[in-house]
């Protein structure tokens, strides 16, 4: 599998979904979001290249999908092919807290609009799977947004090469990166 990648083969990610970018949420610096929306609507989101978590090689102490106290991501139970009963998420809806062994800690938030279809509970177990697989088994949560605003959906994120070009700009003005 490692040897398709180095002739040039796109991954699944590549061929399947395309990227989408949240820069610097709720203004914190590098706090950078990935949406990987599918031709079906459906949207993972995913930590950035450029977040903090990825740059600086932090350990993960914990993720709390336990948002206020009559709030857990975790209770999210959808049923039948409409996928009744997801919460109903708006773009700054929190979706975990991740905490690292330094101390700080990152709210990951869904960045659109759309019913929560699931959390990923594997990261409760094996945490690493979001610094070694981020985007793909170390995700932190499916959404599907609307059918009527499926296409709008992307209107307030970042293509790919916006988002490089936002991140160059980063390290280009600053002597280290975020």
């Amino acid at each position: 599998m490692e040897g398709a990648e180095h002739r040039g083969t796109p991954s699944v990610i590549d061929r399947y979904f395309t990227r989408w970018y949240k820069t610097d949420l709720k203004g914190k610096p590098c706090e950078d979001h990935c949406i990987l929306q599918h031709s079906n609507r459906i949207c993972v989101i995913t930590l950035a290249e450029s977040h903090p978590i990825l740059q600086k090689e932090k350990r993960i102490q914990s993720i709390n999908y336990q948002i206020s106290a009559g709030c857990s991501r975790l209770q999210n139970k959808v049923s039948g092919k409409s996928k009744r009963g997801g919460q109903f998420l708006t773009e700054l809806a929190p979706l975990c807290r991740i905490t690292s062994t330094d101390g700080e800690e990152y709210t990951i938030f869904s960045c659109i609009r759309g019913r929560l279809l699931e959390v990923n509970e594997d990261i409760l177990k094996r945490p690493n799977l979001l610094l070694e697989k981020p985007s793909t088994e170390g995700y932190i949560a499916v959404i599907l947004p609307k059918f009527e605003e499926s296409k709008s959906i992307t209107e307030g994120l970042l293509s790919r090469a916006e988002y490089e070009d936002v991140v160059s700009k980063r390290t280009g003005e600053n002597k280290e990166p975020c």
